[in-house]
């Protein structure tokens, strides 16, 4: 069975974003992305990258990790106001909304439905795990469908902003096992934590 893999930058504080969800890595954002952070993305997770990177980077590795990425309405839409359409064309990507009524890219699957029962078909086909990049919004929807967390921990505290999940996620506290980590120079760290059953 596949797993959905909850893959995301976070502060040392616990956001994803700042109070305002706009692109924290963009032109006016504020998240550091030193050299041996980019080069660790490259190197394991080259999948992640978003196609404009991949492009300025040279960057044409399929990536072992994800083969899918579901994505939020909002954070879907930071890419559509900097003109992308399609962030992962090299992935499939399935963007959760109920109120996008048209893809503004044919190769971008809108999903309206449940995203939990979209979670459990994905799992059940073939394929390699399923990542989903965010925003908090949908990560606290499918909060109990998450089988690992990666976060990508920033040396860097905001005070207020977005949080890993939306604070309308259920309270359902949830134990996790320390898997793999790395720890940069830069500061950054790596951490996977994979889910204990229950």
């Amino acid at each position: 069975m596949r797993k959905l893999t909850y893959f995301i930058a976070t502060t040392l504080d616990g956001f994803i974003a700042g109070p305002d969800g706009s692109d924290p890595t963009g032109p006016n954002g504020f998240w550091p992305i030193a050299e041996d952070y980019l080069q660790h993305l490259m190197a394991h997770y080259p999948e992640t990258l978003p196609v404009q990177a991949r492009q300025a980077l040279s960057v044409t590795a399929e990536g072992t990790h994800f083969d899918t990425v579901l994505e939020g309405r909002r954070s879907y839409e930071i890419g559509l106001a900097a003109g992308v359409t399609d962030a992962y064309p090299h992935l499939r990507h399935l963007v959760f909304s109920r109120t996008l009524t048209e893809a503004p890219d044919p190769a971008v699957e809108l999903v309206a439905d449940d995203p939990v029962a979209t979670v459990h078909a994905l799992k059940q086909q073939d394929g390699k795990g399923i990542w989903l990049v965010g925003g908090a919004e949908l990560a606290g929807s499918v909060f109990a469908e998450i089988d690992t967390l990666i976060l990508k921990v920033a040396p860097l505290t905001i005070g207020d902003g977005i949080p890993l999940f939306s604070r309308k996620a259920v309270f359902d506290p949830r134990t996790w096992t320390l898997a793999d980590h790395t720890v940069l120079k830069s500061g950054a760290m790596f951490l996977t934590y994979t889910r204990v059953s229950s």
